[in-house]
């Protein structure tokens, strides 16, 4: 029980931390749309298409649901912090921030995710169907 309440504390101080450091910016609105941002986007699109996929890979049947749905838990993760990379308007003015092709890169990224669970998924399909062959 104490712990709950020194981890509980730890959190406020944390927060109002956080909260202090937001106003000694010149521009605390735009980092304020930024995380409201982030909210609206995991619950209106990352949540509902994870939730989506999980209830499909579920009714395929119960051997496909733990990697797939890891997998799909690591791709929205990496989608939601690849998002502010991949929606900046045109291009940077100091060409050494954000000098790499974001998108090729979570694409790349995103691939090999779907390679890995489908090599995953086959490979079992394989040994189950060896197993029963045997």
């Amino acid at each position: 029980m104490n712990f709950r309440y020194v981890t509980g504390g730890f959190g406020l101080v944390v927060a109002g931390w956080g909260g202090w450091l937001l106003l000694q910016q010149p521009e605390p609105w735009r980092i304020a749309v930024w995380l409201g941002g982030a909210v609206v986007v995991h619950d209106g699109f990352v949540a509902p298409l994870v939730i989506a996929v999980a209830a499909l890979v579920a009714a395929l049947g119960p051997r496909l649901r733990g990697v797939p749905r890891a997998a799909l838990i690591i791709a929205g993760s990496l989608t939601a912090i690849a998002l502010p990379p991949l929606l900046r308007p045109g291009g940077v003015a100091n060409s050494t921030v954000l000098p790499l092709d974001y998108l090729r890169n979570w694409l790349l990224v995103m691939a090999a995710i779907a390679l890995l669970t489908a090599a995953h998924a086959g490979t079992r399909a394989i040994l189950r169907r060896a197993a029963l062959g045997a």
